[in-house]
C-alpha cells in the first residue's frame, strides 16, 4: 500500500462576502440521520419474475441552465486547491438546516443558508477536466446561491498552490502552470477518514462513481460511524460513467442529458439544498472484507467492459462503447451460482446471526444474512449453479449517464434491482441490449436469457473464483459474496419529488416461465 501523504489544503472563502478576521470555529449541524439498519419492506415481485421495460426516457422539467459530467474517475493522491474553509465561526447569520415535506408525507432535509461545504476533486478523473469544469461552471452558481467551499484535489500532495482567492463571486484568477497530483487509490477515503466532519454542511464529489465509493467507505471505516455517515453528501460528474450523478438527475425530473448539461443540474441541485434518503448496499466477502456500496455490484460482461476499459478513460463515455464492442468479440461466460431474497419476502426486523455481528467492524448489522459457509434461509431463491453472462445488483436508475439500466422505478427503501443474463445469449442480443438500453427500453427486446427481480439481499458464488467483481466501478477480488441492502442510511442532494414507484416484476411477454430455452446461435 502506497505510503500516505499529508493532505494539502489552502483555504480562501469562496462565499460571496468576505469572512471576518479572528472568527471561532463552529460545528455545522447534522442535517440528516439513517433509519434503523433493519432491512424494510418492499413493493417486490415474485422470484422468478421478469419485468417489463418502461417507456425509457425521464419526464423532463424544464431549467434554464445545464452542464455535464466528463468522465470516470480515479484514484489519485492529494493536493488541495482552494477556496477556504469560510471563516469558521460566527461567520454570518446562518438558517439552521430546516425540514421539509414530501408527498408521502415524510420529512426531507434542506441544507443551511449560507452553508459550507468540503469539495474533493478528482483532477485526472475522466478526460481530467474536472478542475476547468469547476472553475467555469459549477463556482459562479455556489456564489449565487450562498455556498462557500474548500476545493481539495485527491492525489499526492504536491506543495504548490492551484490558484488565489476570489471574493465577491468573482471568477477565479489565472492559475499558473498546474502539476496535477499523481494517481492513487484510496486516497479519498483516507481523507474523510481523519477530516474534522463537523467543519461541513456537506461533502461534494466531483468526480465519478468511484471516489463517492472511497468516500462512503472512509466515513463508515472511522470510529465514529454512525455519526459520520449522516453527513449529507452531493455528486457531481466529472467522470466517464457519472451514473449516480445521473440518476439523481433522473429523480429530479430532468430528461436524460451528459456531459456539461448534467453537470449544471446536479450543480443546481446543490443550489436547492433539498436532501433525500439513500440506500446502503453492504457487501460481507467471502475472505471477511466488508465493502460498502453506494451504487451497484457488477460481475462479468458489465464488470469485464468497466475495468478493462479503464485504459480508454481518456475517451469520456465512449470508452464503455469501445469496451463493449472489445468484449463482445471475445464473448465470456462464467460458472457460479446465485441466490436472492425476494423484495416480498423480506421481513422488517430479524435476528441478528451472531456470526454477522462483528464487533470488530463498523457498520449495521446484516440481518437478513447468514453465515457464507452456511446454506442461505428457507425463504431465498436459488437460482442452480449454471453459466452466467453477466450479473448486476443496482442500487439506482442508471449504470452511466447514458445508461438507463432500470427504467422499473426508483427502488423502494430496502431494495435493489437484480438483473442476470445467463448463457446461451447471441452477441447480436447482447449487443441490441446495451444499444436499447440508452433510453430504458431493453427489457422490451423480449430477450429470455434476461431476468430481473427486486430483492433486498442476495448471495454470488463464482465457482473457481473466475470474473472480476466491479463494486461502483472499483475493482474488487472476485470470491464468494454477499449483500444486503440498509434502507435510508445516509443523504444525498437531490431533488427527488416524488415517492417510489412500486415494482412489480412479470413476465416478458416472449418468456415461458419454467421453461429454459436453447442456445441461440452466436
Amino acid at each position: 500500500m502506497p505510503e500516505r501523504a499529508a493532505p494539502c489544503a489552502w483555504p480562501e472563502d469562496m462565499a460571496g462576502r468576505p469572512s471576518p478576521q479572528g472568527a471561532n470555529p463552529d460545528s455545522a449541524s447534522a442535517v440528516s440521520s439513517p433509519s434503523d439498519p433493519a432491512a424494510a419492506g418492499n413493493d417486490a415481485g415474485a422470484p422468478t419474475a421478469r419485468t417489463p421495460g418502461g417507456e425509457g426516457e425521464p419526464h423532463s422539467r424544464q431549467r434554464d441552465a445545464r452542464l455535464g459530467s466528463t468522465d470516470k474517475e480515479l484514484k489519485a493522491g492529494t493536493t488541495a486547491e482552494g477556496s477556504t474553509p469560510t471563516a469558521l465561526g460566527n461567520p454570518w447569520q446562518r438558517e439552521p438546516g430546516v425540514k421539509a415535506m414530501d408527498p408521502a408525507g415524510g420529512p426531507w432535509s434542506l441544507l443551511p443558508r449560507p452553508c459550507r461545504v468540503l469539495v474533493l476533486l478528482n483532477p485526472r478523473g475522466g478526460k481530467g477536466k474536472a478542475l476547468q469544469l469547476f472553475r467555469s461552471h459549477v463556482q459562479p452558481l455556489l456564489a449565487q446561491a450562498d455556498v462557500s467551499f474548500t476545493l481539495m484535489l485527491t492525489g499526492e500532495c504536491l506543495p504548490e498552490r492551484v490558484q488565489g482567492a476570489s471574493t465577491a463571486g468573482e471568477p477565479l484568477p489565472p492559475t499558473q502552470p498546474l502539476r496535477l497530483p499523481t494517481e492513487r487509490r484510496n486516497h479519498a477515503r483516507e481523507l474523510v477518514q481523519s477530516e474534522e466532519l463537523g467543519r461541513w454542511d456537506a461533502l461534494v464529489v466531483m468526480s465519478g462513481d468511484g471516489v463517492m465509493h472511497e468516500v462512503v467507505n472512509g466515513l463508515m471505516a472511522r470510529p465514529d460511524w454512525e455519526t459520520a455517515i449522516r453527513k449529507p453528501l452531493c455528486s457531481l460528474p466529472a467522470g466517464s460513467g457519472n451514473a449516480l450523478a445521473a440518476s439523481l438527475n433522473h429523480y429530479a425530473g430532468y430528461k436524460q442529458v451528459t456531459n456539461e448539461d448534467l453537470l449544471t443540474n446536479c450543480t443546481q441541485l446543490l443550489c436547492g439544498r433539498l436532501l433525500a434518503p439513500m440506500n446502503l448496499l453492504s457487501l460481507q466477502m467471502a475472505s471477511g472484507l466488508r465493502v460498502f456500496s453506494v451504487l451497484s455490484l457488477a460481475w462479468g460482461f458489465i464488470a469485464d467492459v468497466d475495468i478493462e476499459s479503464e485504459k480508454f478513460r481518456r475517451l469520456g463515455e465512449m470508452r464503455f462503447t469501445v469496451g463493449t464492442i472489445l468484449r463482445l468479440a471475445t464473448l465470456r461466460i462464467y460458472r457460479g451460482r446465485l441466490a436472492y431474497l425476494p423484495a416480498e419476502r423480506a421481513v422488517s426486523k430479524v435476528p441478528a446471526f451472531p456470526a454477522l455481528d462483528r464487533q470488530d467492524q463498523p457498520g449495521p448489522v446484516d440481518t437478513q444474512l447468514v453465515p457464507l459457509g452456511e446454506p442461505v434461509p428457507p425463504h431465498w431463491t436459488v437460482v442452480p449453479e449454471q453459466d452466467f453472462v453477466l450479473v448486476l445488483a443496482l442500487l439506482h436508475s442508471h449504470l452511466g449517464s447514458e445508461m438507463f439500466a432500470a427504467p422499473m422505478g426508483h427502488c423502494a427503501a430496502g431494495t435493489m434491482h437484480l438483473f442476470y443474463v445467463r448463457a446461451g445469449v447471441s452477441r447480436a442480443m447482447l449487443l441490441r441490449l446495451f444499444l436499447a438500453m440508452e433510453k430504458g427500453r431493453h427489457m422490451d427486446c423480449g430477450c429470455p436469457y434476461l431476468q430481473y427481480v427486486p430483492v433486498a439481499a442476495f448471495r454470488l458464488e463464482p465457482k473457481d473464483g473466475k470474473g472480476m467483481f466491479a463494486v461502483d466501478g472499483e475493482l474488487v477480488v472476485s470470491e464468494a459474496v454477499q449483500g444486503q441492502v440498509h434502507p435510508n442510511y445516509f443523504q444525498m442532494v437531490s431533488g427527488r419529488v416524488e415517492p417510489p414507484a412500486p415494482l412489480e416484476p412479470q413476465p416478458l411477454p416472449s418468456q415461458k416461465p419454467q421453461q429454459t430455452p436453447p442456445p441461440e446461435p452466436l
